[in-house]
């Protein structure tokens, strides 16, 4: 039996979509927002600084709304049932805040295999960052030998160190920095999903 655990990307990875961009059409702010995920996508802007900054703009948004967008979210159906039926050996890691997107994980059933991003909430609203997922420092702590699929530039350092490395282009274009280091490049998800099931 394999020893490997899976970690995934959430955005364009897991979802059908980058999930900021995607709610920020709603509230009316999605040029600023995607133009600071574009960038930060390709390597521009450091993941840290971009985000802070993409927060920034929602900040003044409900979190309970916010919430109830992201877990409405598409998902890559094929890929989240791989996730449930094997979620004792599958975690998320994902930028994205934990305030946020709980209602999503908990609809794909990962909540307790989850490394995200922290914030502290009051009345409703985004008072401040707790914490940011730094993706390099979460794979320099596991023990087992694991599979990393993402495919952005803030993916390329989990997947260069994985034991397989995906960089997955379903969604959108897979980073430069990724192709640069993974081990394999998949662009079609039943594919991606037939591959991880002979890894298990």
């Amino acid at each position: 039996m394999s020893r490997f655990i899976f970690l995934f990307d959430l955005d364009s990875t897991l979802t059908k979509q980058e999930i900021l961009p995607t709610i920020s059409k709603e509230l009316g702010i999605y040029d600023k927002i995607c133009e600071l995920t574009e960038s930060t996508m390709r390597g521009e802007i450091p993941f840290k600084k971009s985000f802070l900054q993409r927060v920034e703009l929602l900040r003044e948004i409900p979190v309970s709304r916010v919430s109830q967008m992201i877990a409405e979210i598409g998902l890559n159906e094929r890929l989240t049932d791989f996730v449930r039926s094997n979620q004792e050996r599958c975690y998320i890691v994902t930028g994205n805040l934990d305030v946020w997107i709980d209602g999503l994980m908990q609809k794909i059933g990962v909540a307790n295999h989850l490394f995200c991003s922290k914030a502290l909430v009051k009345d409703d609203l985004i008072s401040d960052i707790f914490s940011i997922v730094d993706k390099n420092a979460v794979v320099s702590q596991l023990l087992l030998p694991f599979v990393a699929v993402g495919d952005g530039n803030n993916d390329a350092e989990m997947i260069e160190a994985a034991e397989v490395g995906i960089g997955y282009g379903g969604v959108r274009e897979i980073a430069p920095s990724v192709l640069a280091c993974a081990s394999h490049a998949i662009y079609d998800e039943k594919k991606l999903v037939e591959f991880l099931y002979r890894l298990l």
